[in-house]
């Protein structure tokens, strides 16, 4: 299907990044609300790109009694390889949206990774998070792990979400000594957690409740490239952390198209290439291990991949997790076409038996 994108009207995609996608998930009513006073406004104060956001690189190796005793039951695990996720994480509202079908997707799939698969560790990679395209850049500061709120327009309240986690400076170490061993370059930085990590996991691992994270947390950048194979090397290269314990989620979206969302405003019909692209990528991914690269290398190569993903960063994050895998089957546990979006989710490997 051609993109119904009109070539001669552009649209000022940075600023209403974030912004876009948090009102597709809102009701219709709030959406419109939401939407008019995004659209009314000038920007000029909306924030920098996440990938300028300051960051200050540290060399401390001071570790908490809770680090030293989480990162030494790394060492020590016994339990089998956890699996590895993909997150459709959705705006920064999507944590305050329980209206919204994702949400209770969410809820269930951290209750298994907290009540079943039992991680002694959480490793992330974001899509709102690219470094350069040769270096990675992962997070290893010690102690509380701030927040950076990259969305512009939003409620006040938005502004306030808290999330509470912990960096482990000896995980980061360990994941820059994997990389190093895979010839990948990295370096270690201190910097906060991005939406696309605290919203969706504010809806997955609620704080203050029996599904909270209380193991170290560290982030990992992506490249910046939209090079899938670079990709799925990066999640080889740390595939290693799951015999420790370490649960690795990667969080994007499986079709993301903000341009196009104006053509779908208050419809939550699917476009065709919504659709199209998912079930592809569905494809690629559930198929035998052994070839699941070269599938997965042709889904950005077809016809309907530019429009599903104009820019990929949304969907690189996937191919980190199937690298991950390793030999583990990826199945889509759950998918929703909505406009100019999809939403599946993924697990790649077996949840542990009770």
């Amino acid at each position: 299907m051609p993109n119904p994108r009109p070539r001669s009207r552009p649209l000022m995609i940075v600023p209403v990044l974030v912004a876009a996608l948090a009102i597709l998930l809102a009701s219709s009513s709030t959406a419109r609300g939401l939407f008019s006073r995004v659209r009314s406004q000038t920007f000029n104060k909306f924030t920098t790109a996440l990938n300028n956001a300051p960051i200050t690189t540290t060399t401390s190796t001071s570790t908490s009694p809770l680090q030293a005793a989480a990162t030494a039951n790394l060492t020590s695990s016994k339990m089998g390889r956890p699996p590895v996720y993909f997150f459709s994480h959705g705006g920064p509202d999507v944590q305050y949206n329980t209206k919204h079908p994702v949400y209770p997707v969410l809820q269930a799939i951290g209750k298994e990774i907290i009540q079943k698969v039992k991680p002694k560790a959480v490793v992330v990679f974001s899509a709102h998070w690219q470094a350069t395209p040769s270096e990675i850049h992962l997070n290893n500061g010690d102690g509380p792990t701030d927040l950076i709120y990259d969305f512009y327009g939003f409620p006040d309240h938005f502004y306030k979400a808290t999330f509470p986690a912990t960096g482990s400076p000896q995980i980061a170490a360990k994941i820059q000594q994997l990389l190093t061993k895979a010839a990948i370059q990295s370096k270690g930085l201190k910097r906060g957690l991005d939406h696309g990590v605290f919203s969706g996991f504010n809806v997955a691992f609620p704080p203050n409740t029996d599904q909270a994270i209380t193991v170290p947390l560290v982030q990992v950048s992506l490249f910046k490239s939209e090079d899938p194979d670079a990709h799925y090397r990066l999640g080889q290269a740390v595939e290693e952390l799951r015999d420790e314990g370490v649960v690795i989620i990667c969080t994007g979206m499986t079709v993301h198209n903000l341009r196009d969302m104006q053509f779908t405003w208050g419809d939550p019909r699917p476009l065709p290439y919504a659709v199209s692209f998912d079930n592809a990528l569905k494809e690629a991914v559930e198929g035998d291990a052994e070839g699941r690269l070269d599938r997965m290398r042709e889904v950005v190569k077809r016809g309907d991949a530019r429009q599903a993903h104009p820019w990929m960063d949304h969907l690189m994050p996937i191919y980190v997790a199937a690298g991950a895998a390793g030999k583990d089957k990826g199945v889509q546990t759950w998918t929703l076409h909505e406009g100019s979006f999809a939403w599946a989710q993924y697990r790649f490997g077996d949840v542990p038996e009770e």
